[in-house]
């Protein structure tokens, strides 16, 4: 099942972005550390190509540290590009993301020349609550559903520098199969574009294979047993441990699914990573590969049509 979302708002937001990256010196995207990749706008990138870039990897006091570290050293090995890890309570957060912006932009300082960026991220990525945070204040609207922020807002930093928050926004295709899957598990896309019980057996499967310990101590699994089974017995088992039931005793998939994608977007089954850049490489060129099998047959069909 390939998912996708990409409603009306976002078309604006996408114009909204091109335009402010006419008068902007470079660009912070926030990436929710959990998918490091999945959260990676390619519609931004290719749109900001020539900006220096701030990675940041929001929410990194629910991703599994190790592969935090992993995916730092890859973002911070490209060019024109810097890297940080942050969570909405870090108090340096502020004075972390002005010193990494003046690393990439030395040459923009002082009131005559401030330092103008752009802050972007998909939804429901933490954008708004990470800049509340530096902020000391409400000054961006927030909210646990994607697509809160419908407008753009010029917000103070420092005396000379400028940050420019813009709408959540996602792509109009999403080709990594996996990736639909990880930002629909992390809340990035709008319910009604996905079925929240595929989306928990997917994540069920990730985590039975690279977060069996951590699964088998939030739902209180057999040690013995729970090594083999596959997401759809695990599922029917969380129904079971949490009282997903129907009449009769039979299990409430949706309920179960609800409630495994919220301990998974609140940390409560632990600090995980869904992909490694390695496994992102794979899912990638087979992505890439499909797309270009599907546009062979739509450049054949429409030869077929002409002929």
């Amino acid at each position: 099942m390939a998912i996708q979302w990409y409603p009306g708002h976002m078309h604006k937001a996408k114009k909204a972005i091109i335009d402010r990256l006419k008068n902007v010196d470079m660009v912070i995207e926030v990436l929710d550390a959990r998918l490091p990749a999945s959260s990676l706008n390619p519609l931004l990138a290719k749109l900001a190509n020539d900006k220096p870039k701030l990675k940041i990897l929001n929410k990194c006091d629910l991703a599994d540290p190790e592969r935090t570290q992993i995916w730092l050293a890859d973002y911070n090995a490209r060019p024109a590009t810097r890297a940080i890890a942050l969570e909405a309570s870090d108090k340096q957060a502020a004075s972390k993301l002005i010193h990494e912006c003046r690393m990439l932009v030395p040459h923009r300082k002082g009131i005559e020349k401030p330092l103008r960026v752009m802050i972007c991220g998909i939804p429901n990525v933490g954008k708004s609550t990470l800049i509340n945070g530096m902020l000391g204040k409400r000054g961006a609207k927030t909210g646990n559903e994607p697509g809160i922020t419908k407008a753009e807002q010029r917000l103070i930093l420092a005396d000379d520098f400028w940050l420019y928050d813009t709408p959540g926004m996602l792509w109009p295709k999403i080709i990594v199969e996996e990736a639909g899957y990880h930002l629909a598990a992390s809340g990035a896309v709008g319910r009604n574009a996905l079925d929240e019980e595929v989306v928990a057996l997917e994540l069920l499967d990730y985590l039975r294979r690279h977060y069996l310990t951590l699964l088998q101590n939030r739902y209180q699994a057999d040690l013995s047993l729970s090594p083999h089974w596959l997401d759809h017995e695990w599922l029917d088992w969380i129904a079971k441990k949490r009282g997903a039931l129907l009449s009769g005793g039979r299990v409430d998939h949706q309920k179960a699914a609800e409630r495994v994608l919220t301990d998974f977007r609140d940390g409560h089954i632990g600090r995980i990573t869904l992909e490694t850049p390695n496994q992102w490489a794979i899912w990638l060129k087979k992505g890439q590969q499909q797309e270009s099998a599907l546009k062979a047959q739509r450049e054949l069909k429409k030869a077929a049509r002409k002929g």
